[in-house]
């Protein structure tokens, strides 16, 4: 159901509450009627309920797979522009999304404005190839650094999610700068 006054309606999905709390905030910002929901099965009422235009929903939510959601939303409004976004992304997930229904999967962390671009983007555009590719190293360390945040800074949690030693850790964070608990 499209709103009168040409709001756009959106999901968005995400089981962190920080998240979910600030992007719903920025998004509303840019002109959505936001509808929060913190898992699949929060995200399948509301789809039932309302499918929206446009849906932002993480890939691993606690209850299950994100990609249940852009299904569901899929099957009940076939013109839906649907996202995932994670911190988990490889290939099978993202061919598994396009396969769903989803126009897109991007990596967190993202913008709010990234995200509206990509959902605001004509059908059928392709992104253009980057500029500057990221190198293996830069990519290594940006997924050290995102869980590194997602536990709070600890380092010795960070270090055993990554099922790496804390003391290379510890080097690895230092060497950019990253400053971490004494754990």
């Amino acid at each position: 159901m499209f709103l009168e006054n040409n709001t756009k309606t959106l999901l968005l999905v995400e089981d962190d509450d920080v998240l979910r709390s600030r992007l719903g905030k920025a998004m509303q910002k840019r002109g959505f009627d936001v509808t929060p929901a913190s898992s699949v099965a929060e995200g399948l009422r509301a789809v039932r309920a309302n499918a929206p235009e446009y849906a932002v929903i993480d890939l691993r939510l606690q209850d299950g797979s994100g990609l249940d959601v852009v299904e569901a939303l899929e099957q009940q409004r076939p013109d839906v522009r649907a996202i995932i976004l994670t911190g988990y992304g490889n290939i099978p997930t993202a061919v598994a999304a396009a396969r769903l229904g989803a126009i897109d999967y991007i990596a967190k962390p993202a913008t709010a404005d990234e995200i509206v671009d990509t959902l605001m983007a004509p059908k059928g555009t392709r992104p253009s190839a980057p500029d500057a590719p990221i190198s293996p190293n830069d990519a290594r360390f940006k997924h050290i650094e995102q869980v590194f945040h997602e536990a709070g800074g600890n380092v010795s949690e960070t270090a055993r999610l990554l099922q790496m030693h804390r003391r290379t850790l510890q080097r690895i964070l230092s060497r950019h700068g990253v400053v971490g608990d004494a754990a």
